[in-house]
């Protein structure tokens, strides 16, 4: 486990990289996730990250790119039909795995369906 100060705070990351507790993530740790990644959230990376973390709360696993993609994919591609592309080019850095990271997911099996 390794722990990094974000926003004067002390947080505990595994050695994948996931945010070792859910509850500990909060926007700013969000930001600075993104920014380490290369990444600036505009408002549909925070459409996925919400919907990921409301998931995740409520279901206690990370949903499916096609559970995402039917839940929301209306708001993350609003000109033409939501594919598992446009979430890629979101999180270019792995897509739903990279998404989960900086939404402070806990580390999981994944597996692409």
């Amino acid at each position: 486990m390794t722990a990094m100060q974000i926003s004067g705070r002390e947080v505990h990351f595994n050695q994948k990289g996931h945010l070792a507790s859910f509850t500990d993530w909060d926007d700013d740790l969000a930001r600075a996730l993104a920014a380490d990644e290369g990444l600036s959230l505009t408002d549909c990376h925070w459409t996925v990250i919400q919907f990921l973390r409301e998931y995740y709360a409520f279901h206690q696993i990370p949903p499916s790119p096609k559970v995402m993609i039917r839940s929301i994919g209306h708001e993350v591609s609003m000109h033409s039909p939501c594919a598992r592309r446009n979430l890629e080019s979101l999180f270019p850095d792995g897509g739903c795995k990279q998404a989960c990271r900086i939404a402070g997911l806990p580390d999981f099996y994944y597996h692409a369906s």
